[in-house]
């Protein structure tokens, strides 16, 4: 039985494995998806293949700032928000998040790595919630930090929005 080795060459060939890993699976899931370049038609930078895992996600991470009933009025501005934040970043963080919802649509990438193996816009919302916790709670660092990604991008769009300062006691930005 081999043990873990938790030195500084071991822990650099691990991400570097990891790296290829990610990079390997996110060429395949171009190929094995439609993923084009040209944003979703009333977006700037989200593309048609990313929303279905989008309106997967956001209610889950939004679960408990959120009521049920508020969340088809606020889901399509997060995702305009989210849309403007990404529009925003450098092309190579485009990039980089673009291959990041290749990965999660992907089919030959979507079921190893997330766990789910269904479409997005039919997996139950504990599902999205286990899938979360698998990125959060991963060994590999690139899996945790395409979670804190995840997590920033739709939290940031959320609470940037004004609909969302009650729900936290926030009363918005002094007015001078």
């Amino acid at each position: 039985m081999h043990s873990f080795d938790p030195s500084r060459r071991s822990l650099l060939k691990l991400g570097l494995v990891g790296g290829a890993v990610l990079a390997t699976l996110g060429g395949i899931a171009t190929l094995g998806g439609d993923a084009s370049e040209a944003p979703a038609p009333g977006y700037l930078a989200l593309r048609a293949q990313d929303l279905p895992f989008l309106h997967a996600l956001i209610p889950v991470i939004l679960d408990q700032a959120l009521s049920a009933e508020r969340l088809p009025t606020v889901l399509p501005q997060v995702l305009h928000d989210i849309d403007l934040g990404l529009a925003s970043v450098s092309p190579a963080l485009l990039a980089q998040i673009r291959e990041l919802f290749d990965v999660t649509a992907g089919r030959l990438t979507r079921g190893p790595l997330t766990g789910v193996w269904q479409p997005w816009q039919e997996t139950p919302p504990e599902q999205v919630a286990a899938f979360l916790v698998r990125w959060r709670d991963s060994s590999l660092a690139l899996l945790r930090q395409g979670y804190a990604a995840l997590l920033q991008m739709v939290l940031m769009a959320w609470y940037g929005n004004p609909d969302a300062w009650a729900h936290c006691g926030y009363p918005g930005p002094p007015t001078i």
